[in-house]
């Protein structure tokens, strides 16, 4: 059987692919570890959908970011993934961190801008995208405090 040792090779490969997948995953959440509570993006998974549909549809958008945002959209629907999603908490970690990639290079290519825009979801769910995004909460600017002029 010539195709045997080729097949093996092929299928060693992709083992050990996954393997690196799942250790930068890993890696990735101890480094990050308050990047998102899974809990928090769950609750928020139709807000985000319908919000990533109106990214992709953004003329203002350039290509690049829209096309990772529909190549993320069908990594979503796909039942393919790094980590099967009927494995619990991980099964779902690969598909968080995927989401906040796509949309931190939606902000380095474009801004805070395009975020603030299409996001028709509540206060609450804007913040935990922008911390998907690797924004920190814009600080309120500073009340200016009038002070008497002494002669």
């Amino acid at each position: 059987m010539p195709w045997l040792e080729p097949l093996l090779a092929i299928l060693g490969g992709l083992l050990l692919a996954y393997a690196v997948a799942l250790a930068l995953l890993w890696l990735y959440a101890r480094k990050n570890p308050g990047t998102v509570d899974l809990g928090e993006a769950l609750r928020l998974l139709p807000e985000l959908l319908r919000f990533l549909g109106r990214l992709v549809s953004d003329r203002e958008l350039p290509l690049r970011p829209r096309l990772a945002l529909l190549f993320l959209l069908v990594y979503l629907a796909s039942p393919i993934d790094l980590v099967p999603d009927f494995i619990p908490v991980i099964g779902y970690a690969d598909d968080v961190l995927v989401v906040a990639l796509v949309l931190r290079l939606v902000v380095r290519t474009s801004g805070r801008q395009p975020l603030e825009r299409n996001w028709t979801g509540s206060a609450t769910g804007l913040l935990v995208v922008e911390k998907l995004a690797g924004l920190a909460p814009e600080a309120p600017l500073p009340v200016p405090v009038h002070r008497e002029k002494r002669p």
